[in-house]
C-alpha cells in the first residue's frame, strides 16, 4: 500500500513538473512582491520560480525578427536573432550568446536528470538550460523561455540611437 501511494506521488509531481514547473516553492520576500508587480504571472513563475513554459506556446519560438533579446526582468542584452536557429522543441533557441558576461550557468538536477541552467547574470532571473547538441559553429543549444525574453527590434534600436 506504501509502495502505491508513493508511486502516485512521485507520477503526480512529475506530471506537474512537466505540464508547467520545475520550480520550488519558497517563502516570498518584498523584492519576490516588486518582481510580482512588474511581472505577469506567468513571466514571474518562469525567471523568479525556475518554471518552464509549455512547449510551442511562447511567443517568440517561432517569432523571426531582426533584432535582440534581452531578459524581461532587467533589459539585459542576451541573444542576437543571428544566433537563433529551429530546433524543434517548441522553445526558442540560440547557438550562441552575446557576451558571456550576461549569462550565469549552474548545474540543474531536477526532473531526475542533470542538466545545465541559464540565468540573467545581471538580476538572476531563470531563462532556460543549454545542451551540448546545438548547430555549428558552437554546438551548443540555448533553450530559452520566451517568457523570460523581451525583443528590441535592430531598426528600432537604431532609430534611437541616433536620435539621441
Amino acid at each position: 500500500m506504501v509502495k502505491y501511494l508513493i508511486l502516485l506521488l512521485f507520477i503526480g509531481a512529475l506530471l506537474g513538473l512537466i505540464s508547467f514547473s520545475t520550480g520550488t516553492a519558497k517563502k516570498e520576500t518584498k523584492k519576490d512582491l516588486s518582481w510580482k508587480d512588474r511581472l505577469t504571472p506567468l513571466q514571474y513563475q518562469v525567471t523568479r520560480l525556475h518554471g518552464t513554459e509549455r512547449a510551442f506556446t511562447g511567443e517568440y519560438w517561432d517569432y523571426k525578427g531582426d533584432g535582440i533579446y534581452q531578459c524581461v526582468c532587467c533589459g539585459a542584452s542576451l541573444f542576437d536573432s543571428a544566433t537563433k536557429f529551429r530546433s524543434g522543441t517548441g522553445w526558442p533557441s540560440f547557438y550562441s550568446i552575446i557576451s558571456p558576461a550576461t549569462i550565469k550557468e549552474t548545474e540543474d538536477n531536477t526532473l531526475l536528470m542533470t542538466r545545465t541552467e541559464v540565468g540573467c547574470q545581471e538580476c538572476g532571473a531563470h531563462l532556460g538550460h543549454v545542451f551540448p547538441d546545438g548547430p555549428a559553429p558552437t554546438g551548443l543549444r540555448y533553450c530559452i523561455n520566451s517568457a523570460s525574453l523581451q525583443f528590441q527590434n535592430r531598426a528600432e534600436s537604431s532609430e534611437d540611437a541616433e536620435h539621441q
